[in-house]
């Protein structure tokens, strides 16, 4: 017979713990082929290198220039598809924006396009430097970059800064078929850096890398100065390879 005594009163096991999601790879990148990539400043060295490379990859590319026509003869030369127009309608038609203008008229250009600019994904590039006798130098936007700048004239778009390091002789050679260099992506939004680090990836021997938030933006902005030392040296077109990655 069992007694009272006999029954087990041991509390019931805890359930198990569900299981943690596996870690995303972080190369594990979306498809961007069917975007439309934007580059404002597209007549100039490093927005026309950028939108022949992109174009080259297959990609749609519409460049924007102050002056419609200027763009659209751009357009012509580079071909692939390209097209030009003026800068409104540019950031209108493109799902991703790369801002490739003049330092001197980066907040006046981001300012006249807050509008055309809302609700898109905006790679800025921007080098803020200076020049005098000892060589090219680094300078600070009161913002802190300028990427933050444009983060902050363009509240209601997806800012992130990449596409620093390029040279833009390699990226304009026909003759040279990859592009040996990694781009560092930084940004707020983790999905925003995995799209653009993806359209880094769209150009052959080129390759995006997580490199942190915006707040970071100053520091690599700000190796462009070096590297133009570099390349006054030793007469090269310096890029960037981040290892163990």
């Amino acid at each position: 017979m069992t007694s009272p005594d006999d029954v087990n009163t041991a509390p019931a096991s805890a359930p198990a713990a569900p299981a943690k999601a596996p870690a995303k790879d972080p190369w594990d990148l979306p498809d961007v082929s069917g975007l439309v990539v934007g580059v404002l400043g597209g007549t100039g060295d490093q927005g026309r290198g950028l939108a022949y490379r992109l174009a080259k990859a297959g990609q749609k590319v519409v460049i924007g220039s102050r002056n419609a026509e200027r763009a659209r003869t751009a357009a012509d030369e580079l071909g692939f598809g390209v097209e030009g127009a003026d800068n409104a309608e540019c950031a209108r038609r493109s799902d991703i924006v790369i801002v490739a203008v003049p330092w001197d008229g980066h907040a006046k250009t981001l300012q006249s396009l807050r509008e055309e600019l809302a609700g898109k994904l905006v790679v800025d590039c921007v080098n803020p430097l200076g020049f005098d006798k000892q060589g090219a130098y680094a300078l600070k936007p009161e913002e802190g970059s300028a990427a933050q700048q444009a983060a902050a004239l363009l509240p209601e778009s997806r800012v992130t800064a990449a596409f620093h390091h390029l040279s833009a002789v390699l990226l304009s050679d026909p003759e040279i078929a990859e592009i040996d260099t990694d781009v560092m992506v930084l940004g707020e939004v983790r999905a925003d850096t995995d799209l653009v680090q993806a359209l880094a990836a769209r150009i052959p021997g080129m390759r995006g890398v997580f490199a942190g938030r915006l707040r970071g933006a100053h520091q690599v902005e700000s190796l462009v100065a070096n590297l133009i030392s570099v390349n006054r040296r030793y007469k090269a077109h310096a890029g960037l390879r981040v290892t163990d990655i």
